[in-house]
């Protein structure tokens, strides 16, 4: 059993300690995420982006949310993992969305479903907890909404568009969501949903005053050299270093400074012996 359950999760809030969400998206990346003894790991569908290049969330399907987050579950065994639940799993009805909320966990390992959206979810959420599944909201920028929102950009930036939101976060809590990612919701708008809420919140792009924060393993690690978002900040050059270890592999092949004789292994001076005398010196 993961050590960060829904419990250990509510506790911090109250003792108002800060929670560490991750993205990753295979074991590797995964591993790594899971020694820096992180408290939640994301299987984002922002996989679609970042590691299948697609343009957007909307093209991930199931199956590649469970492919990615069966292998993120085997890398860590202290973190909850929380899987997404993509475009149209879930907003066709809330027999699909327990289905494919169950998915993630019996077949993709992990502990905890995401999805987006606000009131028009919060049955099926309600379903969903009701099945046993812990899910995490999403309200703010819905990256399954862009073509409806008109792009990446902040919500809630009006009075009224603000206390919508706090309305929809206080429905998903009486709905039974153990947390709740705010995305692109301005400082105090996101304070307030937080100061207003029982169970914590995750931030993105939305202050410091949320429980938590999340950001993507791309963008933090500087991992894409054209995309640096206003959200994001870059905490390790990790992209150049990897760009610089592949041109200096590159080199060294062509020059033939790689690989030496270190890098590999010599017959022993019996065996070769026995190798010349078989097939020919001259043949060697």
């Amino acid at each position: 059993m993961t050590e960060t359950t829904t419990l250990k999760l509510l506790k911090m809030k109250q003792a108002q300690e800060k929670i560490v969400m991750v993205t990753a998206y295979d074991y590797t990346s995964a591993k790594l995420v899971a020694a820096a003894e992180v408290d939640l790991i994301l299987v984002g569908d922002s996989l679609g982006m970042v590691m299948l290049g697609y343009s957007d969330t909307l093209a991930v399907t199931m199956e590649e949310m469970l492919h990615h987050t069966k292998a993120v579950a085997r890398a860590t065994k202290k973190a909850m993992v929380i899987g997404d639940l993509p475009f149209m799993s879930y907003q066709v009805s809330t027999e699909q969305a327990i289905t494919n909320a169950g998915r993630l966990l019996q077949e993709g390992g992990a502990q905890a479903v995401k999805l987006e959206g606000g009131a028009s979810v919060a049955p099926a959420i309600a379903r969903i907890t009701a099945a046993g599944i812990p899910v995490f909201g999403h309200l703010g920028f819905t990256p399954q909404s862009i073509n409806q929102l008109g792009g990446a950009i902040f919500q809630g930036k009006t009075a009224t568009t603000a206390q919508k939101l706090l309305e929809e976060a206080l429905q998903l809590e009486d709905a039974g969501i153990c947390g709740l990612v705010l995305e692109l919701i301005p400082l105090e708008v996101a304070a307030l949903i937080t100061s207003r809420l029982r169970i914590p919140t995750i931030g993105i792009g939305s202050g410091l005053d949320c429980d938590g924060q999340v950001l993507v393993w791309h963008d933090f690690l500087g991992m894409d050299q054209e995309f640096h978002p206003r959200h994001a900040k870059i905490f390790a050059e990790v992209g150049s270093l990897i760009r610089q270890g592949i041109v200096a592999y590159a080199t060294a092949v062509k020059d033939g400074s790689f690989p030496t004789i270190a890098n590999t292994k010599i017959l022993a001076i019996e065996e070769k012996a026995a190798l010349e005398e078989a097939i020919g010196r001259e043949n060697i």
